[in-house]
This record gives C-alpha cells, sequence and structure tokens, in this order.
C-alpha cells in the first residue's frame, strides 16, 4: 500500500475510535442518569467498546510495525465487534412482547446464525466470511427498521441508518476483496472516515428513548423479505466466490468468463425472483417452520379490502373477487359462478386464467344444496379421494373433468346460495386446515356481501334507465301526436283536394317528412306500449307471414318452414314485435350477401315451438349468459338494447320459455317455447278474434 493511502488509513482509523470513544463517553454519562431502560446501554457498551479497540489498533500495528501473529489483530478485533454489534441489534429485536413464543425462537436462531458466523470470520483468514457478516449484519437492520409500526421508527431509524452506513461500505469492501483477491486501497483508506461519519448516528437514539426503540413487532412481510434478502446475498457470495475460482484459474479468459458468469448469475437471480411459484414456496416454508399461524389476519383482511374496492366498472368487481381468494392460497387461476336472471341456474360470469365454461349448475342440484345447507370449502382432489369425508355431496362431471379444479368456495349470503368461486391448483402444495378454510369462508361472505350489494346497484341502475326511457318516450309520444294531427288534416283536405297539383305536392312532401319524422322517432324508441284487452289465440306462422312479406317488399328474403296452424294464447300485438324483434335482429346480423335467415315453427308435445336463426355474425357466450337479457346491453351500434329483455319478460309472462344458442362467426338460434293452444274457429287471428 502507499505511503499516501496508509496515513491516510492511519488517520481515519484514529478518527473513528475518537468517535466511537465520544459514543462510549455518553452512553456511560446515560448510564448513570437512567433509572430504568438501562438494559439496552449494557448491551451496546460492549460493542462501542470493542469499536474503539479495533478502530485504534489498525494505527497501532501500523505505527508500532508489528508482525507475526499481531498482524491479525485488527481482523480479530473486527470480527469481534461484528459479534457484538450483532448481539445489541439482536437484544433490540428481543425487547417486543412475545407472542407465543415464535418471536424468542426466531431470534435464538439469528443467535446461532450469529455465532457460527463470527466462528467462521475468526478462523479463516479469507475475505469471504467478513463479506457474508457484512450481509447478515445488513439483514438483522432490515428486519429490526421493517417491523417498527411508524410510531416507532422515528427512535430507531438514525440507529439503523448509521449502522447500515457501515455495513454497506464493508459490503462493498470486502466482496470486492473476495471477487479480485485484493482489497481496493483507497476503499480501504476510507473505511475509518466513514465510520467516523456514521457514529453522530448512533448517538441520537439514546437521545430520543431511553430503551432505543419500542413497539417491535415480527409481521410475516418482514420475515419473507428478510428471508428473500439473506438468500440472495449468500447467491451473490457464492458467485463471487465462483468467479474468483474461474478467473484464477482460467488464465487469459478468465476475466472473460468472470464477466459473463456474473452476468448470467445476476440474470437468473431476477429471473427467480420473478418466479410467484418460488414466492408462494417460500412463504409456506416460512409459516410451517418460524411462524405459529400460517396467515397475518390483519394484513390479509387489509389486502382483501383494497382488491373488492379497487374495481372502477361494475364488472371488475366479480374477477377482482377471484384474484383475492386466490391469491390467499396461491392459485394462479379462477372462476366465479352466479344465479342466472332467472335464478334457476349458476353460470360462469368472470374468469381469471382459465377458459370460458357453458356448463351451468342447477339451484337444486345436490352440489348447490351441499353448499348451502354446509357452506364448506370443498376440497375436489379430496372428494374423488376420500368421497366419505363429504357425506350425501356428488360433484357434476364438468367439474370433475377440469384437471386443474382444487377448491370450491360458496358465496353465502343471507341464507341463501349467491354462487361459488372455483379456483386452481396451487403454485406450491398447500395443507389445507382449518385455518385456511376459516379465512375463505370468512373471505367469501364478505365477498358475497359485495357482490349482492353490485347487483342490487345494477337493478336500480336499471331502474333508473328505465325511468329515464319512461321521460322519452313522453316526448315520443307527444311528437307522433303531432305527426297524426298533421296527417288527419292532410286527409281531410284530401277530399275536396285531391286533383289539385298544388296539393299532391304539398302531400307528398307532408308524407315524406312525416315518414323521415317517425324514423327518427323509432331509432329512440323501437318498442311501443303494451296493447289492451286480453289474450287471445295467435298463430305464430301467419305471425312469420306477416314479418317475412315486410321483410321481402325491403328488398330481404326469409325462408320459411312452418307447420300449419300452431296457435299458442297471447297478445297478438306483443307477439308480433316479439317475432319481428327476433327476425329483425337476424336480418341486422346477416347484412352480407351469402347470409342467410330463416324460420321454423312446429308443435312439440304440448308447446308450440318457433325458432328464429341465421347464420351471421353471432355473440359469444359470455355475452349471451350475462348481458344478453339485460335491459340497455347491446352489441348493435344504434341498439338500445331493451327489446331481448322485454322479450323474455313476456315470453315467461305466458309461461313459455326463450333459449339462445349462438356462436360468433357462425350465427344465432333462438328458440320459442309457448304453451300450445287449439283453436277450432280460429276467425281473423292477427285482428284478435276468435277464441
Amino acid at each position: 500500500m502507499p505511503l499516501d493511502a496508509d496515513l491516510l488509513m492511519v488517520a481515519g482509523q484514529a478518527l473513528a475510535g475518537l468517535a466511537y470513544l465520544v459514543l462510549t463517553l455518553r452512553l456511560l454519562w446515560q448510564r448513570g442518569q437512567q433509572t430504568e431502560g438501562h438494559r439496552s446501554t449494557q448491551t451496546i457498551l460492549p460493542a462501542t467498546l470493542a469499536s474503539v479497540v479495533w478502530a485504534w489498533s489498525v494505527p497501532a500495528v501500523y505505527l508500532l510495525q508489528l508482525e507475526g501473529v499481531w498482524h491479525w489483530l485488527p481482523r480479530w478485533l473486527d470480527v469481534a465487534r461484528y459479534g457484538l454489534w450483532f448481539a445489541f441489534v439482536l437484544h433490540l429485536l428481543g425487547q417486543a412482547r412475545s407472542d407465543g413464543g415464535h418471536r424468542s425462537m426466531l431470534v435464538r436462531r439469528l443467535t446461532w446464525v450469529a455465532i457460527g458466523l463470527t466462528a467462521v470470520a475468526t478462523f479463516t483468514p479469507h475475505f469471504m466470511p467478513m463479506t457474508v457478516l457484512a450481509v447478515f449484519g445488513l439483514v438483522l437492520i432490515e428486519q429490526l427498521f421493517r417491523n417498527l409500526p411508524s410510531d416507532a421508527r422515528w427512535s430507531a431509524k438514525p440507529i439503523c441508518l448509521g449502522l447500515a452506513g457501515t455495513l454497506l461500505f464493508d459490503v462493498y469492501l470486502f466482496s470486492e476483496a473476495a471477487l479480485f483477491n485484493g482489497m481496493d486501497e483507497d476503499a480501504a483508506a476510507a473505511r475509518g472516515f466513514v465510520h467516523a461519519l456514521m457514529v453522530p448516528l448512533l448517538i441520537l437514539p439514546s437521545a430520543r428513548h431511553r430503551n432505543w426503540i419500542s413497539k417491535i413487532q415480527v409481521s410475516r412481510q418482514v420475515v419473507f423479505h428478510s428471508a428473500t434478502l439473506m438468500m440472495a446475498g449468500l447467491y451473490l457470495l457464492f458467485i463471487s466466490s465462483l468467479g474468483y475460482y474461474v478467473r484464477y484459474f482460467g488464465g487469459h479468459w478468465g476475466r472473460v468468463l468472470q464477466v459473463a458468469l456474473v452476468f448470467l448469475a445476476v440474470v437468473a437471480l431476477v429471473a427467480v425472483g420473478l418466479s410467484g411459484t418460488l414466492r408462494a414456496r417460500v412463504r409456506v416454508w416460512l409459516g410451517k417452520h418460524f411462524l405459529r399461524y400460517r396467515y397475518d389476519y390483519r394484513e390479509e383482511w387489509l389486502k382483501f379490502t383494497r382488491t373488492l374496492t379497487s374495481h372502477t366498472q361494475p364488472q371488475e368487481l366479480s374477477q377482482h373477487v377471484i384474484r383475492g381468494l386466490a391469491d390467499m392460497v396461491e392459485s394462479p387461476a379462477g372462476a366465479l359462478w352466479l344465479l342466472n336472471a332467472e335464478h334457476s341456474h349458476f353460470v360462469q360470469v368472470a374468469r381469471w386464467n382459465v377458459p370460458q365454461s357453458t356448463a351451468m349448475e342447477p339451484l337444486t342440484s345436490v352440489l348447490a344444496q351441499f353448499m348451502k345447507r354446509t357452506g364448506w370449502v370443498i376440497d375436489v382432489k379430496e372428494f374423488q379421494s376420500h368421497p366419505q369425508r363429504y357425506e350425501g355431496l356428488s360433484l357434476p362431471d364438468w367439474l370433475l373433468e377440469l384437471k386443474q379444479a382444487w377448491l370450491l368456495v360458496p358465496l353465502p349470503i343471507g341464507g341463501e346460495q349467491l354462487g361459488f368461486v372455483l379456483l386452481a391448483q396451487p403454485r406450491t402444495e398447500l395443507e389445507l386446515n382449518w385455518e385456511v378454510t376459516d379465512l375463505l369462508k370468512t373471505a367469501a361472505a364478505q365477498a358475497a356481501s359485495f357482490l349482492a350489494q353490485m347487483q342490487a346497484t345494477e337493478a336500480l341502475l336499471e331502474s333508473r334507465k328505465f325511468d329515464a326511457f319512461n321521460r322519452m318516450s313522453a316526448f315520443v309520444v307527444h311528437d307522433l301526436k303531432n305527426i297524426v294531427t298533421q296527417l288527419s288534416l292532410m286527409v281531410k283536405n284530401a277530399k275536396r283536394l285531391q286533383h289539385n297539383p298544388e296539393f299532391q305536392a304539398d302531400m307528398l312532401m307532408t308524407v315524406e317528412n312525416s315518414l323521415e319524422r317517425m324514423k327518427q322517432l323509432m331509432m329512440q324508441l323501437r318498442e311501443g306500449a303494451a296493447p289492451s284487452g286480453g289474450a287471445v289465440g295467435v298463430d305464430l306462422g301467419a305471425i312469420a307471414q306477416e314479418w317475412a312479406r315486410s321483410a321481402e317488399s325491403r328488398g330481404r328474403t326469409v325462408r320459411l318452414d312452418l307447420q300449419p296452424e300452431v296457435f299458442t294464447r297471447g297478445h297478438v300485438e306483443r307477439l308480433k314485435r316479439v317475432v319481428g324483434h327476433l327476425i329483425q335482429n337476424a336480418l341486422d346480423a346477416t347484412e352480407h350477401q351469402g347470409h342467410d335467415v330463416w324460420v321454423k315453427s312446429h308443435r312439440f308435445g304440448s308447446h308450440a315451438s318457433l325458432q328464429v336463426g341465421d347464420n351471421g355474425v353471432g355473440m359469444s357466450d359470455e355475452f349471451v349468459q350475462t348481458r344478453l337479457f339485460k335491459p340497455f346491453q347491446t352489441t348493435k351500434v344504434a341498439g338500445m338494447g331493451i327489446g331481448a329483455y322485454e322479450s323474455l319478460q313476456y315470453i315467461q309472462e305466458l309461461g313459455g320459455k326463450m333459449t339462445v344458442e349462438s356462436k360468433e362467426g357462425e350465427g344465432t338460434l333462438v328458440t320459442l317455447l309457448l304453451p300450445v293452444m287449439d283453436v277450432v274457429q280460429p276467425g281473423n287471428i292477427l285482428s284478435g278474434e276468435g277464441a
């Protein structure tokens, strides 16, 4: 080492020793003034005294030119200094109130690690053990600070910064020395000055709090981050040793191979750190070996609540319910089933990392009744291997065919079953004990209340939209009244002016204007008011023929396959509107050439069946199951989304059913099943006369 660097190192170490001496004297004076809380001072005094002796041993060895075994004296004192500072930090961790013994067990284990590392560093004349000591010290500081609540960090922040500053510098100094088999002279000379600059930060906590810190608690996140940091540090130390070996024995290629090795190692570390599976395994391992309970319930509850309330659209809540429950058990995927609009089946309304499913589970099925009766979280794999544990339960085939199916979590609300969440197999093996199931059931109850509130909100919004729709209808009726008045006046004048060319021109213009105005009104309002009068016998085939003729007048063709005299009971105008809506939708979906629209009617037992099909653009399964029959939900650019909703409501009012089969790019088939009616003398069916 050059003379200038030696002198700087001697000066820096002497200054550091003086700073540690001031700290020691301050602590001795404070100890005499304290009436309680002096145990922390007793613990830190040996560390500060050892720091004084270590700092002054370096200039002593240099100035006295000591050789032989005395040359190693600063190294041994440095190791002893590390060990005493470790004891002080571990003492601070042990000040906190014990929770069932797991905190004291953690401190004991860390103490044994500290003893082992200091012993290895004492008897191993290499730089690598010193690097390990510095990294372990950073782990202790990180764990100490992250355990502190916000109201206690102010008193411990300076000491954490002071110790972390010296440890970070030592990590740099010793890791570089281990990597290049030699200490950086400039960095070694600056070490004493760094320690001297950090000592004032160690003085502040003693003035702030007699016990240095307060209210320490070990959280699961801290344990996880500390363990991760320690493993990453040990990994980098191993790579450094391996890099030194490659460089030393690699000849001319040693430097190149070393750089390549370190780069690849860092990339591998980042890739492993981003692995969700690895993080899950680390959490499970820590929960088994270091923590009394698997979950930090306060943290889990807050995280789940944040997940549920982070949605910006009502539709996002369903997916957030899945993710919130899945994150609790390290599951990478899941799906949500809720009751459909008819409250007859559970249908999939949301999914996360799983394919769309068209499976529907009846509300009266064995599975649904079992979940309602017991409220159990069902382990699908456990049921397959031990069905006797779920007495009275049988799972549907669609569920057993899902290879990744793991847990069925019911969503209860007010004694009823709102739905259930299906979770996929976890990233790592997880024991399903009472703690896991209780947490899932509690969280599911909260999720069910959120979903029920969302459904109630949607119903309220739909009601308000209908109010707005009704208000709009009043304006439409007013405009129609004006049009009717104008046309009535024109008809009245036509009796005496029908041969007048000017009147004919005005009449043509008036009709054109009225037609345009009615087109504009139809764009605002697609449906009319319900007709008055009771239900009569209606020929479904006659209605289909009338709409086919109307389409033909507009240049469109509707193929008919109608069985004669297929009657049902209903209101003619409303049934015409339902069938017309279905045919118009089919025509809208088949605007391009090569597409086809057809209508079939036949008698099906005690039901009259009418089918309207096309091979047009089609609809997605998700839209059909969750949005098609909701008001103001449509796939059309200019549509209002009311026709399908009103059609379904009226068909159900008649005691019938309406089913939709659709696939994007292939077309749609809508089937109406209505109670059949035998008509002896139908009369003028379309006008409502007859039976």
